[in-house]
């Protein structure tokens, strides 16, 4: 009897050795993973306290538009659907997420900036980009897809797309910041079937915290150069091609560079409300953590 209880007395005291010990376990691993969190918390308020700061990447997106075979017209653009491609690249290449579309008829450049629409958020920055014919009616500017039907000026209302309308969707969508190039201040061959008609563009209304570049000042035609990309477009990519380029300096930089290597004969315009500097490069920029967030 005595042997008996001795057996199992042994073969209790074996497993709560075994219970002990995978308690142990549990609660070493337990300390370990509290005592990497605190490090982790403290690593964080340290740069926090250091510098007041931490980077972010808020979210930027582009369309991209490039149209060039206008049934309408005596020949191809031969420069917009090259200057849509390679900026894109370089968007893509700069953190943008781009939408490109090539000779979009009218339901390709709405449904285009629905799908734009969808991607903007509060923090979001937004660009687009036009090339190809456009028209002023009124006092707006219009772009014009290659299906457009236009034989008096309200055609143009019908079937062209405000650029304005665009930025105001921008707004609407509360983008943080808005961007645009216009690259259409051509001769087109709608223009000339009106009674009435304006040359160029008209100036376009910039929202708040907006820049926009058009490749010429309002009322201006420029003709076609025999480049592989507009003169417009050459310069923007080399102003784009420095390090950590900011939008404004590389809108400024490229409206001096076409400028001179026009020698004055295309101006761009620019347009500016910002508030705020805006990087293109990695998109990486500085916000403030508030106290308590």
């Amino acid at each position: 009897m005595t042997f008996g209880q001795l057996r199992l007395s042994s073969r209790s005291v074996t497993l709560a050795a075994v219970l002990v010990g995978m308690v142990s376990l549990a609660i070493g691993a337990h300390a370990a993973l509290n005592k990497r969190s605190l490090e982790v918390a403290d690593a964080l308020a340290v740069a926090d306290d250091t510098t007041g700061s931490i980077a972010v990447k808020p979210p930027r997106v582009a369309l991209v538009i490039g149209n060039g075979h206008y049934p309408d017209a005596n020949e191809p653009l031969k420069q917009s659907i090259n200057d849509a491609r390679a900026l894109t690249t370089i968007l893509r290449r700069d953190g943008f997420d781009v939408i490109m579309v090539e000779d979009a008829n009218a339901n390709d450049m709405r449904g285009a900036v629905r799908r734009l629409e969808a991607k903007i958020g509060p923090d979001t920055t937004a660009l687009l980009f036009f090339s190809g014919f456009g028209i002023q009616s009124g006092r707006e500017s219009y772009m014009i897809p290659v299906d457009a039907r236009i034989w008096k000026e309200a055609d143009v209302r019908r079937d062209g797309l405000s650029v304005e309308a665009v930025l105001g969707a921008m707004k609407e969508r509360s983008a943080r910041v808005k961007l645009a190039v216009i690259d259409a201040s051509r001769r087109n061959p709608y223009e000339r079937r009106f009674r009435s008609y304006s040359h160029g563009l008209a100036p376009i209304n910039v929202p708040d915290n907006a820049l926009i570049l058009s490749s010429a000042t309002p009322g201006q035609v420029v003709d076609e150069s025999g480049g592989h990309n507009s003169l417009l477009m050459a310069e923007l990519l080399k102003s784009l091609d420095t390090p950590n380029p900011d939008a404004e300096a590389v809108f400024g930089k490229t409206r001096a560079a076409v400028s001179h290597a026009s020698g004055g004969q295309q101006v761009p315009a620019v347009s500016s409300s910002l508030v705020q500097d805006v990087p293109f490069g990695s998109g990486t920029t500085t916000a403030s953590r508030k106290a308590g967030s």
